[in-house]
């Protein structure tokens, strides 16, 4: 996240380039895998929300690449964005230009003879479009293709890198492994071949403004980091949460389950943008550095502690949003007496001098009420020693909300006392939202990522001792686990917040889950 490299908080349709952001480098982006529903939802749209901001070079070319055969027009035709996604003169105009630049190859990734026609075709755009020999090669494949491909493409010389002349990048999508061996085993495959500094681990949750907007809200505001620590907070809640089931993953998923699903990428990121130390510099290592710092103070649970302080569930039948849902082992594609979880709550505590003491509690799951993902920091209580002659029986605590999704946005809440003649402290907020106060922009949330490894910025990707600090947290839960089956399994209705087990493991401590108003 260099200075003055980062784009705008989101891209105006048909707005030129902000004065100091840089406009991506000309290159080509391959999408292997590009025939899939991943290419069609986000990559081309944030592609296309680029290009209307004004942030990519003229010589920018887009190939599709998948064993389908069809050619480029019914590639274009076949990604091409909805009429809403074109509603506007901008973005019709920005289609039509980035349109002309699509081009399709069909070829198998797995056999090594296959890239001579893509370095072919490869090579007619550089001097058709002058993308100057750059590649950004974007894995939106399965995972088992990770290992293979990568090698494939080292093998034909389409990672090699003149220093100076010419760059190429690789983005892999998660899942980066199934648990701790896997990953380092993937991490070795992929620097057998290609430098680190070549790699970038996408994930879609760093490419949300809240979520970049951490750092900012924490390190540059005088008002929030004095107190950002044990003296001040009393726990913090991550909470991610969704409506919907599997929808149709019911194979990849039940190999998954909640824990890898979303635990060791998606909310270990969370854990050490909220509680990390200040990096010395915004630059991509010194930020991750002190990333990775923090999740290995993360203090791993022992198997005793895994019975006390770690919850899975899954979901039975209910109902959401009025309408009847089946139980995780009636989804399609699911084992018939399934025990893979759906849900998950942790308790786990940082050992430094910063959060010595302070719990952090995360949950995620599938089937709840509602599909959110916010982070609550909960203040200690003040004294209440002033009030203790007034009608006031308890002070209100201060509790920040950060809003991820759907809504954008921070909430403060604290206390303020009720018009009237007797001191009576009541519950106020102060509101932030995104939408509100920056207007509302078209966004995948991919947009600022791929923005990234165009101009090479590494900030919001995941490093390799990331990815495996990451693993390394919930391995010792996964080792329990799978050594003791689920006997109670399903342990929650459709439309609730989990199983019982996941309130209790607040409430013996005096606290509970902030339900967002349910």
């Amino acid at each position: 996240m260099a200075a003055g490299s980062r784009p705008p908080a989101a891209p105006a349709p048909n707005a030129a380039a902000a004065p100091n952001a840089r406009t991506a480098d000309p290159c080509v982006i391959v999408i292997l895998g590009g025939s899939g529903d991943l290419t069609r939802r986000k990559l081309i749209p944030a592609v296309l929300n680029l290009q209307a901001g004004g942030f990519l070079p003229r010589n920018l070319a887009v190939v599709g690449v998948a064993r389908s055969a069809m050619s480029a027009a019914q590639f274009r035709d076949a990604v091409r964005p909805d009429e809403d996604a074109l509603s506007s003169d901008g973005t019709r105009a920005a289609w039509a230009d980035l349109s002309e630049r699509i081009f399709y190859h069909s070829m198998n990734a797995q056999e090594p003879d296959a890239y001579t026609g893509l370095s072919e075709l490869l090579a007619r755009i550089d001097t058709q479009l002058g993308t100057a020999g750059n590649y950004l090669f974007y894995f939106a494949v399965s995972p088992s293709f990770f290992s293979p491909i990568v090698q494939n493409l080292a093998a034909s010389g389409l990672t090699r890198e003149e220093r100076g002349h010419h760059w190429r990048r690789i983005v892999i999508e998660k899942p980066f492994g199934h648990d701790l061996s896997s990953a380092i085993e993937l991490n070795q495959c992929l620097r057998g071949v290609v430098r680190e500094g070549q790699i970038f681990r996408i994930d879609h949750y760093l490419g949300k403004e809240t979520v970049q907007n951490l750092m900012v809200f924490r390190f540059g505001n005088g008002l929030f980091e004095p107190i950002w620590n044990r003296n001040y907070i009393d726990h913090v809640q991550i909470t991610v949460a969704e409506e919907l089931g599997v929808e149709g993953r019911g194979g990849y998923y039940d190999g998954a389950g909640a824990m890898r699903d979303m635990t060791p990428n998606h909310i270990a990121q969370l854990i050490s943008l909220v509680a990390m130390e200040p990096p010395i510099s915004f630059s991509a290592d010194a930020v991750r550095d002190e990333q990775v710092k923090l999740l290995k103070s993360v203090e791993p649970l022992s198997p005793e502690e895994v019975l006390q302080y770690a919850v899975r569930g899954q979901y039975g039948a209910g109902q959401v949003d009025g309408a009847r849902v089946p139980a995780y082992r009636d989804e399609e594609k699911v084992a018939q007496g399934s025990p893979t979880e759906t849900f998950v709550a942790l308790r786990l505590m940082i050992d430094n001098w910063r959060w010595a003491g302070v719990p952090i509690y995360v949950r995620t799951g599938k089937r709840l009420p509602r599909r959110v993902t916010e982070i609550v920091i909960q203040f200690k209580h003040a004294p209440a020693t002033l009030f203790q002659h007034t009608s006031v029986q308890r002070l209100t605590t201060n509790r920040l909300c950060i809003h991820i999704q759907p809504r954008e946005g921070i909430t403060l809440r604290f206390g303020a006392k009720i018009p009237g003649p007797v001191v009576s402290v009541g519950s106020v907020e102060m509101d932030f939202d995104y939408a509100d106060h920056f207007g509302k922009v078209p966004s995948t949330g991919y947009e600022t990522l791929l923005y990234e490894v165009m101009i090479g910025d590494a900030t919001l990707f995941q490093r390799a001792d990331m990815v495996e600090t990451g693993w390394n947290m919930v391995q010792p839960i996964l080792d329990v686990w799978g050594a003791l089956k689920p006997r109670t399994f399903p342990n929650y209705v459709s439309g609730t917040w989990g199983p019982a087990e996941a309130d209790a493991l607040l409430e013996r401590e005096g606290r509970h889950w902030d339900n967002f108003g349910a």
